[in-house]
C-alpha cells in the first residue's frame, strides 16, 4: 500500500505563483481583446482605428500564445491541471477571429 505525501510548503507556493501569473495573462489577453473589439472606425476615412483592432488583437494573440506556452510548463510540472488550456485557447481563437473573419470594416 502506497502512501501520498502531501504536498509541500515550495510545491504549493509553486503551485499559487504559476496560477497568478496564468490568471493575470489572462486577464491582459482580456483587456486587449475588448480593446480590439471595440474599435470600431467613425467611418471610410477612420483607418486608424481599424489598425489599432488589429494592433490589439495581435498583441492579444501573443500574449494568448505565450499563456498557453507558460500554462503547458505549469502542466508538466504537475501545478495545474489541463482544463487551465481552455482560457487561452479561447482568448487564441477570439483575437485570431478578430484579426480575420470579424476585422472592421471602412
Amino acid at each position: 500500500m502506497t502512501q501520498t505525501r502531501p504536498p509541500s510548503a515550495a510545491h504549493r507556493t509553486a503551485a499559487v505563483v504559476c496560477a497568478i501569473l496564468l490568471v493575470l495573462g489572462h486577464l491582459a489577453a482580456g483587456y486587449l481583446l475588448l480593446l480590439a473589439y471595440a474599435a470600431e472606425p467613425s467611418g471610410p476615412w477612420d483607418s486608424e482605428s481599424v489598425a489599432h483592432s488589429h494592433f490589439a488583437a495581435g498583441l492579444a494573440l501573443a500574449l494568448a500564445t505565450l499563456t498557453a506556452l507558460l500554462t503547458w510548463v505549469c502542466v508538466q510540472a504537475d501545478r495545474r491541471r489541463r482544463w487551465w488550456f481552455t482560457l487561452p485557447a479561447l482568448l487564441a481563437l477570439a483575437a485570431a477571429l478578430r484579426l480575420t473573419l470579424l476585422t472592421p470594416e471602412l
